[in-house]
């Protein structure tokens, strides 16, 4: 039964009657009708003064917290909850509590986060525009008057801007994956094909390091997958790019492709490089996370490519993982549903 301040006062009241009444009876003789009496007239008496210190000094104020708590949650707009407890006041304020250090503990967390990563972009976009304004500043300095020069500082300005833009697109990418903007837009196509298209866009480069490229299904051989196939290639060329960039010359990358899942195709991207540290394994999915920012400010990247790459996985409804062994080898691998 729910106690509100008539049922305790009533409760109150028939406890102190009966004690006051029978104290008097032992230390008195009454008739019946004279005890009765008395007893009506204390339980009257006792209930009317309780109910009025419960009602307006304790119940009332109890009662006003006790809304103040539901208007807080926004509970005006629904069935308003009913009084029933002291516990039932404790549990909102504990409740209560609870939700604002969470909110409290959210906000410095995403106060740190913003920190770094204001701190993180203004070191990676003041590399390209500062390198670009070098380059400027010294052709109007007098340097343009040298053709050779003058090209030579050109491309190289040129060079820095485009570094620029493809950091500026990158950013706006994860920026938007992480704000749910992008939709993936899925449909079957072959996952073969799409990576032998990548080895064809980056056939330059590995030919200046004599790295042959790989892989596990033959070019005109058909994998069917269901997946956004302008993400995946995003995917791939970043996957198979940071594994150019720290393959040994003369090395190797395979990509892989696993049909034996169920409705599963698992593809996988290994170079014969420098490896991971253990330590750095949790963290290089990280924006702007570099393993050794000696090496990758020499090889180039954003340092958003991992990061992006994990966030168009995990919107496939899959996981990108890495397994890798100092000084041998890297390899990053992910599933993705098989034709629909």
């Amino acid at each position: 039964m729910a106690l509100n301040s008539r049922v305790l006062a009533l409760l109150l009241a028939f406890s102190l009657s009966t004690i006051t009444s029978l104290s008097l009876y032992a230390l008195q003789d009454f008739t019946s009708k004279e005890f009765w009496w008395i007893y009506s007239f204390s339980l009257v008496v006792s209930f009317v003064i309780i109910y009025i210190v419960l009602e307006f000094l304790f119940f009332r104020e109890l009662k006003g917290l006790y809304n103040l708590f539901n208007k807080i949650e926004k509970a005006e707009s629904k069935k308003a909850k009913d009084f029933k407890s002291l516990n039932g006041i404790y549990a909102e304020l504990y409740k209560y509590a609870q939700n604002k250090q969470t909110e409290i503990e959210e906000l410095k967390r995403m106060a740190k986060f913003r920190r770094q990563f204001l701190a993180d972009v203004s070191h990676e976009l003041k590399t390209p525009i500062f390198a670009a304004q070098g380059f400027v500043h010294t052709l109007l300095d007098g340097a343009v008057d040298d053709p050779k020069i003058r090209m030579k500082f050109l491309k190289k300005a040129a060079k820095s801007l485009d570094g620029l833009d493809a950091l500026v697109q990158d950013l706006l990418t994860v920026s938007h994956m992480e704000a749910g903007d992008i939709t993936m837009h899925r449909e079957n196509f072959d996952i073969g094909e799409m990576i032998y298209d990548v080895f064809d866009e980056f056939e330059e480069t590995v030919h200046g390091k004599d790295i042959k490229l790989f892989a596990s299904c033959k070019r005109y051989e058909e994998v069917m997958v269901y997946a956004d196939p302008r993400r995946i290639y995003q995917v791939l060329v970043n996957l198979i790019s940071n594994a150019i960039k720290y393959s040994k010359d003369s090395g190797k990358v395979f990509v892989s492709v696993d049909e034996s899942k169920n409705e599963r195709i698992k593809i996988g991207v290994t170079d014969h490089g420098i490896g991971i540290p253990p330590e750095h394994l949790n963290r290089i999915f990280e924006r702007f996370y570099r393993v050794d920012k000696s090496r990758s400010k020499e090889i180039g990247g954003t340092g958003l490519g991992l990061s992006i790459v994990k966030h168009i996985v995990e919107a496939h409804g899959s996981e990108i993982r890495v397994k890798s062994k100092v000084g041998k080898h890297s390899e990053f691998s992910f599933e993705l549903d098989g034709q629909k």
